[in-house]
């Protein structure tokens, strides 16, 4: 069977549709984290940076290096554990090639900001008050985070958090470092 795909929306909506079908939830279940593995160019984007820098994140600037770009919001419970984990790798890596960068789905700028107050994190934060950076990248849940290689194609796809997680995600990174 063949999937012909008229835009790269799609394809990240395609996988989120796997994800889905592949996790059954229930009321009482956690969040836990869904990895899709992929190989698709990640959007363009240009966003200004409310925190942890100045000026705008572009993906244009960001080639060259392995990326993880990860989308969350102050009210997502789960990245209240996902930013300052992936602020760890991010120091742990940084010398080696490693990017992290997040976006923040927010309505108000302010509540990020609020949020980062209470986990903070040095990695640069960007504000899309368009919406249209996760619309182009097919966000279906906080977080969710995109793991870019060098060439900036996405690898790979993770929808939620949870404790532990960033062990195997750590190991996902170390390895497209290693490439």
């Amino acid at each position: 069977m063949s999937l012909q795909v008229s835009s790269l929306g799609h394809v990240f909506r395609w996988c989120a549709v796997l994800i889905a079908l592949n996790t059954s939830l229930t009321a009482s279940d956690s969040v836990s984290a869904e990895t899709a593995t992929i190989k698709v160019p990640a959007p363009d984007f240009v966003l200004p940076v409310i925190a942890n820098g100045k000026g705008a994140l572009a993906m244009d600037d960001l080639e060259g290096s392995v990326v993880y770009l990860d989308f969350w919001a102050s009210w997502c419970g789960p990245c209240r554990l996902s930013l300052p984990a992936l602020d760890t790798i991010y120091q742990e890596l940084k010398d080696q090639g490693l990017i992290v960068a997040a976006i923040t789905v927010d309505a108000v700028e302010e509540d990020a900001l609020d949020f980062l107050q209470r986990y903070p994190v040095s990695y640069p934060i960007a504000f899309d008050s368009s919406g249209d950076v996760p619309s182009a990248f097919a966000v279906n849940g906080m977080p969710s985070g995109y793991l870019i290689d060098r060439s900036g194609n996405v690898r790979a796809l993770h929808v939620g958090f949870k404790r532990g997680d960033e062990v195997a995600l750590r190991d996902e990174i170390i390895a497209m470092l290693e490439e």
